[in-house]
């Protein structure tokens, strides 16, 4: 199996107010063949500190297993053992519960965090070009829509509404 590139996303959720438009764009990503998430946590904290804690994945179980022993490696639980924790749940998830736990501390009580492990599907080619012209990676990063004003990519206002609209939920 050619792997593209991984990511691991931690997003915050101030006041959660899922209706599963998450889920349903990361549905479409896949369906499209852009990203496939390999694995990803969804925590959620009561006004009164109860966690609740649920998985997703849209990997087969074959794939699971698979990509489970590699990712453990990543997540410093050993090849062996995330192989086996994959195939123990069904083949499905890589990050297990105790690997949340360092997480969990940090999230404030009535919010959510959700951490994602994901495949860029769509930057493989791209990754093999630069790698057959004896290229590679130095570093990689999102940059802030408010940087993207001096280089004229995005107006003042505009770089406003996309910082609010990204950082909306981190306000409250």
């Amino acid at each position: 199996m050619a792997i593209g590139p991984i990511q691991l996303i931690v997003l915050g959720f101030t006041h959660p107010d899922f209706r599963g438009e998450v889920i349903a764009e990361l549905e479409e990503l896949r369906k499209t063949d852009t990203v496939r998430v390999i694995d990803a946590l969804a925590v959620h904290k009561d006004p009164k500190g109860a966690i609740a804690v649920e998985h997703l994945s849209n990997l087969s179980p074959a794939e699971a297993v698979e990509l489970g022993s590699k990712i453990s490696v990543l997540l410093g639980l050993g090849a062996d053992a995330g192989a086996e924790s994959a195939r123990e749940k069904g083949g499905v998830h890589p990050f297990s519960d105790a690997d949340a736990w360092d997480v969990l501390a940090e999230i404030p009580n009535d919010s959510a965090a959700a951490l994602l492990l994901v495949e860029h599907h769509w930057a493989v080619p791209l990754r093999n070009a630069v790698a057959r012209a004896n290229g590679f990676r130095i570093s990689d990063g999102f940059i802030s829509p408010l940087d993207l004003i001096a280089i004229g990519l995005v107006s003042a206002e505009e770089a406003r509404e996309l910082h609010d609209l990204e950082t909306a939920g981190s306000a409250k």
